[in-house]
């Protein structure tokens, strides 16, 4: 995929389980501009979240975030995505379970692939298991139904907020 940052924005794209845990924190995260949740890293073109739940697209759920490079780095994000989820376990984040909930760092340049990397290795310091994230070239991110944007701040007391994200958003101090 092209590099499509510009002079006001970058673009990064990353997946760690349920993509409305990464959106809720990132929303919160200093000179992010923008989070939207989608599929990529799969062959299915333009799926849909019942075909990505199947398990059979190869589609992760993941986010797309748009950050002022200005206000906060890629490395800086890279070292959030560390503490967003568990990066050892192989396609799973805590209840979600599948292909679609894997650890996954999408890059749209080699500055990005190398600042992966890079931080992957730093951050296996932390784990005693080993790092199963996949970084690999976005090829094409396709947005999620509307009714997956903005899902946290939409549905604060449903039970998957309330159990699963809200403990997330303390845990990192963004609530």
């Amino acid at each position: 995929m092209e590099d499509t940052s510009n002079g006001t924005h970058q673009l990064a794209t990353f997946g760690g389980g349920c993509f409305w845990c990464l959106e809720a924190v990132l929303q919160r995260i200093e000179g992010v501009l923008s989070v939207t949740s989608g599929y990529a890293a799969g062959t299915t073109p333009h799926p849909t979240y019942e075909q990505v739940c199947t398990g059979e697209t190869g589609h992760a759920e993941v986010v797309q975030v748009a950050f002022d490079p200005s206000m906060i780095t890629y490395d800086e994000l890279l070292d959030l995505f560390w503490q967003m989820h568990d990066p050892t376990t192989l396609n799973r984040q805590g209840a979600d379970v599948g292909t679609q909930y894997r650890s996954i760092i999408l890059t749209v340049n080699e500055a990005q692939k190398s600042s992966a990397e890079r931080s992957r290795k730093k951050a296996q310091k932390n784990f005693h298991d080993p790092i199963v994230t996949e970084i690999r070239p976005l090829d094409t991110f396709w947005k999620a139904e509307d009714y997956h944007q903005n899902y946290y701040n939409s549905h604060t007391n449903v039970g998957y907020c309330r159990m699963v994200i809200s403990p997330k958003l303390r845990k990192l101090k963004l609530e």
